[in-house]
């Protein structure tokens, strides 16, 4: 669908998503504090990431498009291993600061059955993306959303979505959404978002 035949409606959720990213993305926030609010079912611990219990999970909404590579992936297709979403820009320096965390632990982890998938946003021009996948040797595919439309549709209301760029969200074995950081991770921060759904039955 064009923008010129798209919904009012959708262009103005797309142009206000595009507003809240503009307000906290890149901001390199240390701490990851999020604010939940309402009955969320979620706990944020000391460490900026925020988690959900098993039995309280939601699973997300479609996550699938074509990649940076121009092949099609849906996210839903990887459900039965543990799957590290990452939402990036090119343009932006905290992205550039974990992409070498990312593409080290993606690599060490894929045996035991964690995948990888970028969600790339804000580029509207597929070249800069490219160059920064090519530049952090990142071994795993990224779909493409310049307009965030992934990040706006794919995350339902009271999940653990991501509300800034870069932010990271973990999907457990059952496609379920179990954790999530908004800032810039290490591969220390990262394995300890994944390892325990790895350890989980």
């Amino acid at each position: 669908m064009s923008f010129s035949r798209a919904p009012r409606g959708t262009l103005l959720a797309v142009g206000a998503l595009a507003a809240a990213l503009a307000l906290t993305a890149c901001t390199g926030d240390s701490n990851g504090k999020s604010g939940g609010g309402g009955n969320t079912n979620f706990v944020t611990n000391t460490g900026g990431v925020d988690t959900v219990a098993k039995g309280e999970r939601k699973a997300p909404g479609k996550l699938a498009g074509e990649t940076l590579d121009g092949k099609r992936l849906d996210v839903a297709g990887l459900k039965g291993k543990v799957v590290v979403l990452n939402v990036w820009g090119s343009w932006c320096g905290p992205c550039r600061a974990e992409a070498k965390h990312f593409a080290k632990v993606a690599g060490e982890l894929k045996a035991k059955g964690v995948e990888f998938v970028g969600i790339n946003t804000r580029d509207h021009n597929k070249q800069p993306a490219l160059a920064f996948e090519k530049d952090y040797e990142v071994p795993y595919p990224s779909l493409y959303d310049p307009d965030g439309e992934l990040v706006l549709y794919g995350f339902p209301k009271g999940t653990l979505n991501p509300q800034g760029i870069p932010s990271t969200v973990v999907l457990d074995r059952e496609g379920k959404i179990a954790a999530r950081s908004l800032t810039a991770l290490d591969d220390t921060r990262l394995r300890k978002m994944i390892n325990p759904l790895l350890a989980e039955k």
